[in-house]
């Protein structure tokens, strides 16, 4: 279907942006990622700023928590930005809506962003958050026993990376996974790539910019920590939510690691959204798919945490 007639205005005042288009710089993309976004913001009970101290230094995070006093299950979610911009302000929106739609805590993390620290020091340092924030379940509030992860294109990224590194080397049991049009591979042969390459916010020569910050070398092969489609094994992953976005670079590869999850066993539910772009899903009150897709994922969420209305 055409691109739905909302972003078309934001579109063409995107592509208009010097910072969006190469040659690209860090400070600039950070500053106008930064500036507030008119989009609807959840009221939650508790929202609080917090510091955990973990293995890898301290780590800033904010905790949602939509009923104090009740120990709720948690999504652990780390945002997108390519690795390079987003913080935990920028996506304060969406965890909100995650956290009133699926009734659980959100811990929303700032990990240390590219390229001052490149991989794998941003997966590293979520590792040691998620396992200090299983230790600290008490004072957060939280059900250590039930853990989900998840997040937005490298915030997607880094969730998937996050359960096979989990998976392979031990840590809390993740129960869920929730990735919003997640960056899986490097690989810019598939079609959306060439369908999706201008107009459309994320450009593919900003994707390819983006993965030269993280990896640190335009030409290096990532390996399936950076790139978890490229893992020899999916099995025994947890289930996974997975949205992608029609017009967006990242589609195919999405749509591929969903896939390939059901191949190995893993409960997946899938769904490609029609007429939005990659990021769509941070555009509450913009678009009624952002909503759609976040009532995707907290029935996801619910599901995997035994919730009364899972079964709805």
């Amino acid at each position: 279907m055409p691109v739905d007639p909302v972003l078309a205005p934001l579109l063409d005042m995107i592509g208009n942006l010097p910072h969006m288009n190469p040659p690209f710089d860090v400070a600039a993309l950070r500053l106008a990622d930064e500036q507030p976004m008119p989009v609807f913001k959840a009221e939650v009970a508790e929202v609080r700023d917090l510091t955990l101290d973990t293995t890898a230094g301290p780590v800033a995070a904010r905790l949602y928590n939509p009923a104090p006093g009740t120990e709720l299950p948690l999504l652990f979610f780390m945002h997108g930005g390519g690795w390079v911009f987003g913080t935990i302000d920028t996506h304060d929106p969406l965890c909100r809506a995650l956290a009133s739609a699926a009734e659980v805590a959100v811990l929303s993390l700032d990990y240390p962003r590219a390229p001052e620290h490149r991989h794998p020091v941003a997966l590293d340092t979520m590792r040691a958050a998620l396992i200090a924030a299983a230790e600290q379940a008490d004072d957060l509030g939280i059900d250590p026993e039930r853990i989900a992860v998840g997040g937005d294109s490298a915030g997607g990224n880094l969730s998937a990376a996050l359960c096979l590194k989990l998976r392979d080397e031990g840590g809390p049991a993740i129960a869920h996974q929730i990735l919003f049009y997640p960056v899986i591979d490097k690989d810019f042969s598939r079609p959306s790539h060439a369908e999706n390459a201008t107009g459309y916010m994320l450009s593919g020569v900003m994707m390819r910019w983006f993965w030269e910050q993280y990896l640190g070398d335009a030409d290096q092969e990532p390996g399936p920590l950076a790139a978890p489609i490229r893992a020899a094994s999916l099995a025994g992953l947890p289930s996974a939510t997975v949205i992608t976005a029609e017009y967006d670079p990242l589609r195919d590869e999405g749509n591929a690691y969903a896939e390939r999850l059901a191949a190995e066993g893993v409960a997946v539910t899938h769904n490609q959204t029609p007429g939005v772009i990659h990021g769509f899903a941070s555009m509450l009150g913009m678009l009624p798919q952002a909503d759609i897709a976040v009532g995707t994922a907290a029935k996801g969420l619910r599901r995997a945490f035994g919730l009364m209305d899972a079964v709805a």
